[in-house]
């Protein structure tokens, strides 16, 4: 059956609310048994009488007392996702017993078996899939769990809170008791029991406190966990530094499982993780695994207090906890790294997916409105786009005001369920401003753009700016409020380079002209520095003037952005160009050596300021994106680019390369590699004879996974077949055992840049190390086929069709996955007609079969 819509507008406070519960657990993968006795009080802030309403879904009730009585079947009403009881007194205990099968739980909600051990997801709705609750966020208790299991089979049992006890039982089984002093929504549970490998350490809080520390990982990854550890450690003490909030349990500890839909899941106490993002070593990590690893294990840590301590009123204030920890953890990940840069990853991250979300059938506020299935609204807007909101309202209140704001918010609510309101309301009271225009970035979807002009009067001195923002209309056609955004900017004299005024505006209106006195010429704006707010920008720049700020810019993230404009005006005009005369400027190729031989310039800001935009950051530039002229026309502005640069990055990549040096994870060795990988893509797209014979090196020398897995992702992409799959063999059995490099090997084939790829994606689904049922593997095989674009836009729709069935197959496992993957075809309405008729075609053909609420939801709203 079909589920109807929630709208936030009907939001009522619970009828009931729970003071207490106490969960007993006998451990089985085939049929494990749940005691949930819970001490039940109606709300006194309900005066309507109501029944009383426990939802619970593939559970099997065996038994129900209501102040320790039986009740009969005539007693209660049960259904597929509930049970009712409708006479209650109004304070009462109420004892449940059911049973589950977590062996055949492939939809990994709520409690399931991974690798032969016991764990759970329980956001949004898995609590429900274990026992009978009131399965929703502010309904919060103190619980008590008791598990029972094999003590040889499980030895370890872990959940919430301080363990209070622990016993041998008779038929070699053990008994563990934790306890959880803290109140909590049922969302935060978390249960894990198994064989685990266990990495320890402690740490001294500001006020004295030893904290236990434990990472549990499946055996024999134990070594791999350290790096987790030391970021857990720098997380609490970054945590304390910058906000002042200590963590409050005596134990912290952090599961890593091999089958986990998510990244990681911050549970009250009990952290439970996909292991990707705890495992990592040199061998078999890549910085880019580190720095993930940094930035979850900081993320879930964080929740502790932004989550955890304080939460959301209902699910349709995700954002709440998730954009400002999202928020939290940039910060932390640029200070631990390189704060520009990792401000332009962030953005980068933002403006590929988050604005293609905005453009698409499947746009929503960063505050939806409505949901059919809420699994749905774990996405780059309440995450990322609920980030820059934040990040707007600390640019907007300064560095004490907003430390202010959040000092304020804790104090007001916590151990509260509350709302993006209440967020906003405490830094308006703290700074006392007027924050309600700055609410509707929570209520209106859509990105806005600003438009930009200038005049400057030379008689007077004064500079004038001009800033229009365009809002998207409402999907029933309706205009839009004008919304509160901050405006960060500086004003250079072209004759000196000197930065001659810089600051913040703050723009309410549609149309605002700010005036700057005392200048002697019209200076070159840098606008919206730092991305001070997720909108698109326009500002008539001519080529000399973004070159300009590209080699002159203090503002790191701008010098970036000034590459990426200009590259994409030379796209845009190469899109209809005769490609066969048309050619690059000069002048931009010798800015781009400028940077490449700067000394002024650290090596991993190099890196990015030479990156080019990716395919899909250029269809987010294009209203209706056309295939293959967006194909022909990057292929030939990089190959003219790497072209030039080939001969000054062949003889800087000898001297990055000369050094063999230990592997650390720091923002000087980082940058090294990047750069080198930066100058042997050079190599190979420019041509250059050396090109190959280097990445095999490489690859062969690598003595760590960055260097070797960026070797052999250039010489899948341009090496001949033959060697292609010489060191695709080897690098397979090299580490055919790991599980995540095998993740790597199978998103390397599937990412490759040929209209054959396809052929091979589907033969790597009969691989050994492939398989479907596994989040990991699918995204790694299935969802990067899909972001290829490559090889996913086939001219006859054979990727549009391979992934449909993919995913069909995916709903019967897993409806959280299979929604993730159908993604790339809800964008249909953004391609010419062509590739438009036979995305959609694929979309159809999905929804004449029998879906889940997930995959529904997301079908139907793009059709």
């Amino acid at each position: 059956m079909t589920k109807q819509s929630i709208h936030r507008k009907d939001y009522l406070p619970s009828a009931f609310l729970i003071d207490e519960v106490q969960l007993e657990f006998e451990l089985d993968p085939a049929h494990t048994r749940v005691i949930n006795t819970m001490w039940i009080r109606r709300n006194p802030h309900v005066t309507e009488l109501k029944p009383l309403v426990l939802n619970g879904e593939n559970i099997h009730l065996e038994k129900i007392y209501l102040n320790g009585l039986p009740l009969n079947e005539h007693e209660y009403f049960l259904t597929d996702t509930c049970l009712e009881i409708s006479e209650v007194p109004d304070s009462f205990e109420l004892c449940i017993i059911n049973t589950c099968q977590p062996d055949k739980n492939t939809a990994l909600e709520g409690l399931y078996v991974s690798s032969g051990n016991f764990c759970t997801q329980c956001e949004p709705h898995g609590f429900r899939k274990i026992t009978y609750y009131i399965d929703r966020p502010d309904v919060m208790a103190k619980f008590t769990t008791s598990l029972i299991a094999d003590a040889k089979h499980y030895p370890v049992l872990l959940s919430n809170g301080n363990c209070v006890s622990e016993q041998l039982l008779d038929n070699g089984r053990k008994k563990v008791i934790w306890e959880d002093p803290f109140k909590k929504p049922c969302y935060l549970f978390a249960l894990v029991a198994g064989k685990l490998d266990c990495l320890e350490d402690e740490f001294i809080t500001h006020s004295q406190r030893k904290i236990a520390l434990k990472i549990f990982v499946e055996k024999g990854n134990r070594k791999r966990a350290h790096h987790a550890m030391e970021m857990l450690k720098l997380s609490m003490r970054w945590e304390e530094e910058n906000y002042g909030r200590e963590y409050d349990l005596d134990i912290f500890m952090i599961v890593a499982v091999s089958d986990f839909n998510m990244g990681a899941m911050e549970n009250k106490g009990l952290n439970i993780f996909n292991a990707k993002y705890i495992l990592a070593d040199p061998e078999t990590a890549t910085d880019y695994d580190y720095e993930g690893v940094a930035t979850v294990v900081a993320h879930e840590y964080f929740h502790n207090w932004t989550g955890n301590r304080i939460t959301c009123r209902d699910w349709f204030q995700l954002s709440l906890k998730e954009g400002l920890t999202v928020y939290r953890d940039q910060s932390f990940t640029g200070d631990i790294t390189s704060i520009p840069v990792a401000r332009i990853d962030d953005v980068r991250a933002l403006t590929t997916a988050q604005f293609a979300e905005d453009a698409g059938p499947l746009a929503h506020p960063v505050r939806p409105d409505s949901y059919v299935e809420m699994n749905n609204f774990y996405t780059a807007t309440v995450y990322n786009k609920g980030a820059e909101v934040v990040r707007m309202l600390a640019n907007l209140t300064g560095e004490d005001g907003f430390r202010k704001g959040m000092d304020l918010y804790f104090d007001r609510y916590d151990g509260m369920a509350v709302t993006c309101d209440d967020f906003v309301q405490a830094h308006a009271d703290a700074n006392e401003r007027d924050f309600n225009q700055f609410m509707y970035w929570y209520s209106q979807a859509g990105t806005p753009t600003l438009t930009f002009t200038d005049s400057f009067d030379s008689e007077s001195k004064k500079y004038f700016l001009t800033v229009e923002q365009h809002t998207p209309p409402s999907a029933d056609g309706s205009l839009k409020e004008a919304f509160h955004l901050p405006i960060k900017f500086g004003l250079y004299d072209r004759e000196s380079r000197r930065l001659v005024r810089e600051g913040l505006l703050e723009l309410k209106d549609f149309k605002a002209t700010f005036a700057f006195e005392n200048l002697s010429a019209k200076p070159i704006p840098s606008l919206m520095r730092g991305f001070s707010a997720p909108v698109k920008w326009r500002y008539p720049y001519s080529l000399q003037d973004r070159i300009f700020l590209l080699k002159n810019d203090q503002d790191d993230f701008n010098r970036f952005e000034m590459h990426q404009q200009i590259f994409n005006d030379f796209f845009a005009e190469f899109l209809t160009a005769d490609l066969a005369t048309v050619k690059i400027a000069p002048d931009y190729l010798e800015a781009l050596m400028f940077i490449l031989q700067s000394p002024q310039i650290d090596d991993l800001m190099k890196s990015r300021l030479l990156s080019l935009p990716s395919y899909h950051a250029l269809v987010e530039r294009q209203k209706l994106v056309q295939v293959d002229p967006t194909i022909k026309a990057r292929e030939k502005i990089v190959r003219e680019i790497a072209k030039y640069l080939a001969a000054e990055a062949h003889e800087l990549f000898i001297k990055l390369n000369q050094h063999s040096v230990p592997y650390s994870f720091n923002a000087r060795d980082v940058g090294q590699r990047a750069l080198k990988q930066t100058c042997l893509f050079m190599l190979c797209e420019g041509e250059h004879p050396e090109a190959i014979p280097l990445a095999k090196k490489l690859y062969i020398d690598a003595n760590n996974m960055t260097d070797r897995f960026n070797a052999i992702h250039l010489l899948v992409q341009y090496a001949d077949n033959a060697l292609r799959e010489e060191v695709l063999q080897d690098f397979y059995q090299r580490f055919k055992g790991n599980a995540l490099v095998m993740e790597k090997w199978l998103a390397l084939q599937a990412g490759r840049s040929e209209k054959d790829t396809l052929q091979k994606v589907k033969l790597l689904t009969q691989s050994p190390v492939f398989d479907i049922k596994n989040p990991n593997k699918a995204r790694a095989l299935i969802g990067t086929y899909g972001q290829n674009f490559v090889a996913f836009h086939l001219s006859n729709g054979e990727g549009y069709e391979w992934l449909a069935e993919q995913v069909l197959a995916l709903d019967k496992i897993n409806p959280q996955i299979s929604a993730r993957l159908v993604q790339p075809l809800t964008q249909w309405n953004r391609y010419e007609d062509k590739h438009a008729v036979l995305m959609r075609s694929s979309l159809q053909y999905i929804s004449t079969h029998q879906l889940s609420n997930d995959l529904a939801e997301l079908v139907n709203k793009s059709l």
